[in-house]
């Protein structure tokens, strides 16, 4: 059936609806809940009646709503109850020129706009000196400008200079978002007003059909995407079925961007099986599929989520990418990836089971009372430069490696810069680290194992490399044990950290 023809149907309704004054239901606009036909068009008509007239959306418990493909989206602006329903999202007769839409979209009320009266910024200002009509996400461009320029397989030219900032309307800078570069020039400011009142989503069993299409980089939305502050999303279940040979990867089932105040919470995700191609070197590469994606986002909050399948299935790719985002917590989580590209300001990880954490950005980040199953703590991406431009303090938390071969070697904290590339920033390790109550079980290990590093390998070239890498300030280690009994030990590198300020008291058990 026709949308025109729903949105008819919708008229019909619309007086029984307003009457009740309570949920719109799917299938007040024709749908049949039974799996098989396509519901998407009265999903899509149902939410512009329940927009249009400021009423919230329940789907009916126990019906199955089939989505099939084409470039339509549902628009969620009012609280939205998935309840135990269930949504088959085919995707394996989407078109590629159809993969970028997305199934939901939760929209802000008001529109975006580009503000006019700045030329240039510079870091640690305080108020942008203009006014704006309400608290905004403030997202400032200098195309002229590249940084994240990307080192490795998959190599590029960069990003263009960007920064993200939750302002008031009297064009405060809030102090949790504060300005981290110097803008000489701007050439892109655009202002995305935050609704004050929270909007929720909830409930809702998910099962994406995987699409079939060639294994390249061709990226698929087609889940639930997060554009308005102040949001809620809640007790949702997202699975994965019929992933084949080949498939093209995902940039999230949900994914929350330009916006601030969003909270995730008790959704069960699924790593993505991981496909070849070839990348920008020329030599192939596994491609990054993700079910959770956060871009341009500030004070968002993970919590209480888990995964469906095994987060040490390392023929997964990792649930969770960010960009460009600010103050990004991860509590009481369960899940295979905290992967931070392009640029985070502060992280909290706490009460959380992960595989793995990779980091790029700075500010200060905190990983308590968790466990990581990997081979290290903490990864700082390589291709990224492998900086960290602040702290890092890892208290009351255990390295446990669910890989059990016996130890040849063992390092918290990796990653790699030999000065010879330029990434658009100076590059550092943490300025300062510190280390509290850690546990490191590193058993097995081989007769020639000497015991773990707090930091691996990095490669670091001279002090007058053309673009030199600055090691780690300070370090404070505090209650570090380890299974094997065995010292942890700064580096194989000792001549980096000379001059270093490091103190440490140490236990075995």
């Amino acid at each position: 059936m026709a949308a025109g023809a729903l949105l008819g149907g919708a008229a019909a309704h619309a007086e029984a609806v307003d009457a009740r004054a309570s949920a719109v239901r799917y299938a007040d606009f024709g749908a049949k809940g039974d799996g098989v036909a396509d519901d998407f068009d009265a999903i899509i008509a149902a939410h512009e009646h329940a927009n249009a007239h400021g009423l919230p959306v329940r789907a009916d418990d126990g019906a199955t709503y089939y989505i099939g493909g084409g470039r339509r989206t549902a628009e969620i602006k009012t609280d939205t109850d998935f309840g135990t329903a269930a949504f088959r999202i085919d995707d394996t007769q989407v078109a590629l020129d159809h993969r970028g839409s997305q199934v939901f979209c939760v929209r802000a009320s008001q529109p975006r706009i580009q503000p006019e009266g700045l030329s240039t910024l510079k870091r640690g200002q305080r108020n942008l000196g203009i006014r704006l009509p309400s608290e905004s996400v403030v997202v400032v461009v200098d195309a002229h400008v590249r940084q994240y320029i990307r080192r490795g397989l998959n190599e590029n030219k960069g990003t263009a200079k960007t920064d993200v900032l939750l302002v008031a309307a009297d064009g405060t800078i809030d102090s949790r978002t504060p300005l981290l570069w110097d803008f000489d020039a701007i050439t892109e400011v655009t202002a995305y007003p935050v609704d004050a009142a929270v909007l929720t989503v909830r409930g809702g069993r998910f099962t994406t059909i995987a699409n079939q299409a060639s294994s390249n980089y061709n990226y698929f939305a087609r889940g639930i995407q997060i554009e308005r502050s102040n949001v809620r999303v809640e007790g949702l279940e997202h699975h994965v079925i019929g992933e084949g040979e080949t498939g093209a990867p995902y940039n999230g089932f949900i994914r929350v961007q330009r916006c601030a105040n969003v909270e995730v919470r008790n959704i069960v995700f699924s790593g993505r099986k991981t496909y070849s191609t070839i990348g920008a070197a020329g030599k192939p590469v596994t491609m990054g599929s993700y079910d959770l994606t956060l871009d341009r986002a500030v004070n968002a909050s993970i919590i209480g989520c888990t995964q469906a399948n095994d987060i040490d299935d390392a023929r997964l790719w990792g649930v969770m990418g960010s960009n460009f985002c600010k103050n990004l917590l991860y509590e009481d989580c369960t899940l295979s990836r905290f992967d931070a590209h392009q640029g985070l300001f502060n992280g909290v990880i706490r009460r959380s089971r992960l595989r793995m954490i990779n980091l790029i950005g700075g500010g200060t980040f905190r990983l308590e009372d968790s466990v990581v199953t990997g081979s290290r703590l903490i990864s700082l991406r390589n291709d990224y430069g492998s900086t960290w431009q602040g702290d890092v303090i890892v208290r009351n938390t255990t390295l446990d490696p669910a890989d059990d071969r016996p130890r040849q070697t063992l390092s918290l904290i990796g990653g790699r810069n030999d000065g010879s590339h330029d990434f658009g920033y100076p590059c550092s390790m943490p300025h300062r680290i510190e280390l509290d109550n850690v546990r490191i079980q590193d058993l097995p290990a081989t007769e020639s194992y000497r015991g773990p590093v707090l930091f691996g390998d990095f490669g670091i070239g001279s002090s007058a490399a053309k673009f030199p890498y600055a090691p780690t300030r300070e370090v404070l280690i505090k209650d570090v044990t380890t299974a094997s009994g065995l010292p942890l030990r700064i580096s194989d590198q000792p001549d980096v950290f000379a001059d270093s300020k490091i103190a440490k008291t140490f236990s075995t058990d």
